[in-house]
């Protein structure tokens, strides 16, 4: 957090916010594990309401900011259960960035993985009304298309499960803040899908594949005879000077204006060599700028 003093007392109604308290909104697609968000950041000391209305946000940080130091972080669940008033959502989460330290965190899942969560359950999804499945998983997504476009971080759980994305919200927000980004950098396979929560996205295709030397195949890009191989082509190097000279006053931008999350995410065939050697090498260099904390992902390791 800011190592600001803390205020001599409580702020009035409508002051900003003590500088030692957070506001966490978190919302997303029905099945995209807001519950487990949820619990995931009760376990690492935020103060969380679930299923508030939409209208009650601002007496809920009204009450926040008497209470000061008593309720530092603050997590609060919306979503369309809220029913119509969910639509009011945007317009109060403009107001609160402008009052208090306020992120937004958007769960999102594929289709697939929304449909095969609500089977496995056996309930209807909340919009879903008389329609199908995927009839409530549209609609849903119409309501809630601008809010995550706006959102701070957007985690996609598609390939998650509960333990993994509890793992993911602990990463993210279970230490206090820091001025900075954390960055997450995962290796992924194109022939698998590109991210859907990347904000910046390289291909490592233009190197020549390892999969194709014999020797190397069984290997991974962790193993140092195939990053080896993978760094001494033509390229491989120049890439990641450049990649990372890129990257670095688009985080320090990031950071000016408080985007305190990013997902970079670099692709290959398979997700196997070229991508996890240069995501290893890449997290070597961007953990070394001050104000940065780097997480490594490697999304499709052990698919193939």
């Amino acid at each position: 957090m800011s190592n600001a003093e803390p205020s001599s007392g409580p702020p009035a109604a409508g002051e900003p916010a003590s500088a030692a308290q957070t506001v966490l909104v978190v919302t997303g697609m029905s099945g995209a594990g807001r519950t487990t968000a949820g619990n995931a950041l009760e376990d690492v000391g935020w103060y969380v309401v679930d299923n508030l209305p939409p209208q009650m946000l601002l007496p809920l940080i009204d009450v926040a900011e008497h209470a000061g130091d008593s309720l530092p972080r603050i997590a609060v669940i919306v979503d369309v259960r809220g029913g119509a008033r969910f639509s009011e959502v945007d317009e109060l989460v403009r107001e609160l960035r402008s009052r208090t330290q306020m992120r937004v965190l958007f769960l999102d899942a594929s289709d697939t993985a929304l449909v095969r969560r609500f089977e496995q359950v056996r309930r209807p999804h909340p919009l879903q009304a008389g329609g199908t499945l995927l009839d409530g998983i549209t609609a849903e997504r119409d309501r809630t298309a601008q809010i995550r476009a706006t959102a701070d971080v957007v985690v996609d759980t598609s390939e998650l499960n509960v333990h993994q994305l509890a793992s993911t919200i602990t990463e993210l927000f279970g230490e206090a803040d820091t001025p900075g980004v954390r960055v997450t950098l995962t290796s992924f396979g194109h022939k698998y899908g590109v991210p859907t929560d990347a904000d910046i996205v390289a291909d490592a295709r233009f190197l020549p594949n390892p999969f194709w030397v014999p020797e190397l195949r069984p290997g991974t890009g962790l193993d140092s005879n195939v990053s080896d191989y993978v760094f001494a082509q033509e390229g491989a190097g120049e890439f990641v000077d450049r990649f990372a000279a890129m990257l670095e006053p688009v985080l320090a931008g990031y950071s000016r204006e408080n985007k305190r999350h990013a997902t970079i995410a670099v692709g290959c065939t398979g997700g196997r060599h070229r991508s996890v050697a240069l995501v290893e090498e890449l997290a070597k260099r961007l953990g070394s700028l001050p104000g940065v904390g780097v997480t490594v992902r490697h999304r499709d390791l052990g698919r193939e």
